[in-house]
């Protein structure tokens, strides 16, 4: 990941809604959600939560994919890794150990 494609992803999740979007869609796993769903599970207004998901899926942190007349979004885990990845690239001055905690804590542990 490239350091504008960071502060991109970064300032996407750095909106309130935005940010409970994305948490919303990582719960739900592969599967998804529809955009009508993410929208009444966060109780926001479907055209705000369209306006969200856009940004989310333009800076790599969501995917949208159709169905029909529906569009099903997922968190793109792989954009989420490459940012960890951007942000830890040069943890702890080459003393992983220092890093370990953060990483432990980013790890799923289910």
């Amino acid at each position: 990941m490239q350091k504008t494609e960071a502060i991109y992803a970064l300032a996407a999740l750095g909106q309130e809604t935005r940010l409970d979007v994305f948490r919303l869609l990582v719960q739900a796993g592969p599967q998804g959600l529809p955009a009508g769903e993410v929208a009444a599970r966060l109780g926001v207004v479907q055209n705000t939560a369209s306006a969200h998901l856009k940004v989310l899926s333009q800076s790599g942190m969501i995917r949208a994919e159709r169905e029909g007349r529906i569009i099903r979004y997922t968190a793109d885990m792989t954009g989420f890794r490459d940012l960890l990845a951007f942000l830890l690239e040069d943890c702890c001055n080459g003393n992983p150990d220092l890093c370990r905690p953060a990483i432990e804590a980013a790890t799923c542990h289910c």
